[in-house]
């Protein structure tokens, strides 16, 4: 009603009583959808990007084509597990034309929607040993994203998701969601529980986190230093 945009999404389902409703998405739109990825690669290319992450988690588009809570499609897009992960597949498969082989290509899944009837951590495994052939190298393993869901967030409650997806899909996983300590984060690397930890809203909290790491783990490499957007924001 003020100048915003109409939403879109695999099927005509608002994610709450609050929420508007999205207009179900044609097959043309998910085609332009497709090719608007690739896009955005072949742009994060040009401008010099050596890491490049897909967000198909949190109710954000890719995520709702996975879960059957927001996808009630019966084309080739909805219904069956392949189907619904097809959209992914189709984003992964452009991305990798305009990305180099020799970069590396993460996707960030919801691994489980924490609800009755919706996306399983069975079908997160499943999804990512099929993005494996496709160029995948990496999967952040976070959850969650359905209106409803009640989620038992506690420290380190989702490094079991990156712990079964690395050893049954045979890609590097990515640990994230409540590790605040350099002992935590530390403890997933030495027990292989996952490949790579990343540090979100600490790093918000603490910018001198990386150096209190290195203190506390006993790190003798190179000398640490402040970010520099801290530095300029004690400048100013």
């Amino acid at each position: 009603d003020q100048g915003g945009w109409q939403p879109i999404a695999p099927s005509a389902v608002a994610f709450d009583a609050l929420s508007p409703t999205p207009t179900a998405m044609s097959p043309q739109d998910i085609q332009r959808i497709i090719g608007a990825f690739a896009s955005a690669a072949a742009r994060a290319q040009q401008a010099g990007f050596t890491f490049l992450e897909i967000h198909a988690a949190h109710g954000y588009l890719l995520h709702s084509f996975h879960s059957p809570l927001a996808n009630t499609r019966t084309d080739d897009f909805g219904g069956s597990f392949d189907n619904r992960t097809r959209i992914t597949r189709e984003v992964v498969k452009a991305i990798r034309v305009v990305w180099p082989d020799s970069k590396p290509l993460a996707i960030r899944l919801s691994c489980t929607d924490w609800l009755e009837g919706g996306w399983t951590l069975d079908e997160s495994v499943h999804l990512s040993q099929s993005l494996r052939a496709l160029g995948v190298d990496v999967i952040d393993c976070s959850s969650g994203g359905m209106a409803g869901a009640t989620i038992p967030a506690e420290p380190l409650y989702q490094v079991p998701f990156a712990n079964r997806i690395r050893a049954l899909s045979g890609l590097c996983t990515a640990a994230v969601g409540l590790i605040t300590t350099p002992a935590q984060a530390q403890q997933i690397i030495a027990d292989g529980s996952a490949d790579i930890v990343l540090i979100g809203r600490q790093m918000l909290r603490e910018p001198y986190w990386p150096a209190r790491a290195a203190l506390e783990l006993g790190y003798s490499g190179p000398a640490t230093t402040q970010p520099p957007q801290y530095t300029y924001w004690h400048k100013k």
